[in-house]
């Protein structure tokens, strides 16, 4: 009876800070000459000095507000309207960047064009979801991808990946992939040579994860950071195992590591790394399911807690938050609730609600791998 109690307590707070959040991603539209449900990314964003942050601010947003329900009384004039929007922000290959950059001033490898490829494919796919969102039927333009249906020009790039930084490597994999799905799904013609790149993926994979972890990752030996960030890559990595209903290979080892982590809150990305991680581990099997369940209802409270009085959520309350990659661009200061760190924090929430107590509210998870995305407990 104590559980049931705690239990209806905790769906009574989701609940509230559900409506709580909503209202603040509503107080970040509202831009000047610009259509509704365009989003900054926070509130004190300076809109004259960081114009293209609205286009964060807005995929974030809207992607937090669907996961929410907070869309389904949205008239149709409206979605369209905003999906333009989101459309005008892309470019004639399919990509979509952030206006305004500096090149200069971003970095992710010292390869300038490795850099522009994890900026590009990280803004791409989160666009492409919040259009998704919107106007579910709308086709995507991925002939970007097209160098990547070149089996040599595939592996070259796979052979490049730095698995001294699996973090970084994991979001440019489930990035790809999400991509490669999508032309699966919308460009028939093209079956055989996006087969043949998942194939190329999953043989690329088999042979660089470490069985004692299930990861990906150089230094996982060591423990700490590097065994973490390990965990945070792969767990992007293992999407693509989901989506396709692969058995993940290792999977327990994953699980025993996130068990040993403490469930106290984290930064926005790790916490949603290790519910993810743990979620589809017991869709898949229900190993450990006793031990699961309590790190999860405890990883729960302790995200429910710092919630801001906005309504928001703020990626951890002790550094800055950058733009990924825009390391000379626009920040937050510490504890500042984002449209990017609501989100993050409200799939979690969502995730562990909806594995506790399957079916209690609507949620709207991503169908496009990456962060987001749930497999579909009934149907993949």
């Amino acid at each position: 009876m104590y559980q049931d109690q705690k239990d209806q307590m905790l769906q009574s707070q989701i609940d509230q800070a559900a409506g709580r959040s909503i209202a603040f991603l509503h107080s970040l539209a509202g831009v000047d000459g610009q259509p509704e449900g365009v989003m900054r990314i926070s509130t004190e964003l300076d809109l004259g000095r960081w114009p293209g942050m609205l286009l964060p601010g807005s995929y974030n947003g809207i992607m937090a507000l669907d996961l929410l329900g907070g869309l389904a009384d949205w008239p149709e004039d409206r979605r369209k309207a905003l999906c333009h929007w989101f459309l005008r922000q892309r470019q004639s290959d399919g990509i979509f960047q952030i206006p305004g950059i500096d090149p200069s001033e971003t970095f992710k490898k010292p390869d300038p064009v490795e850099t522009k490829l994890y900026m590009d494919y990280h803004v791409t796919n989160y666009s492409l979801g919040a259009i998704e969102a919107l106007c579910p039927d709308e086709v995507p333009v991925l002939d970007f991808l097209d160098e990547m249906l070149d089996p040599l020009r595939l592996k070259a790039w796979l052979s490049d990946r730095d698995l001294r930084d699996p973090w970084q490597e994991g979001n440019n994999i489930v990035n790809l992939a999400s991509f490669l799905l999508l032309k699966l799904k919308h460009d028939p013609d093209a079956r055989d040579a996006v087969e043949a790149a998942i194939k190329i993926l999953f043989d690329w994979h088999e042979r660089l994860q470490e069985p004692a972890t299930g990861f990906w990752g150089v230094g996982q030996a060591l423990g700490g950071t590097p065994l973490l960030h390990a965990m945070a890559g792969s767990m992007h990595n293992y999407h693509l195992w989901y989506a396709l209903d692969r058995p993940l290979p290792y999977q327990h080892r994953a699980v025993d590591y996130v068990l040993g982590l403490k469930p106290d809150w984290h930064s926005a990305c790790i916490d949603v790394d290790t519910v993810d991680l743990l979620i589809h581990a017991q869709q898949a099997s229900g190993y450990r399911k006793d031990e699961v369940d309590q790190w999860l209802r405890l990883k729960l409270e302790a995200i429910l807690e710092q919630q801001k009085p906005d309504g928001g959520f703020a990626d951890t309350n002790h550094s800055i938050w950058r733009q990924d990659g825009w390391i000379g661009g626009y920040f937050d200061w510490p504890g500042v609730s984002t449209s990017f760190a609501t989100w993050f924090r409200w799939i979690a929430i969502a995730m562990i609600d909806d594995h506790l107590w399957p079916g209690r509210r609507p949620w709207r998870f991503r169908s496009m791998i990456g962060i987001g995305y749930r497999k579909a407990p009934n149907n993949g």
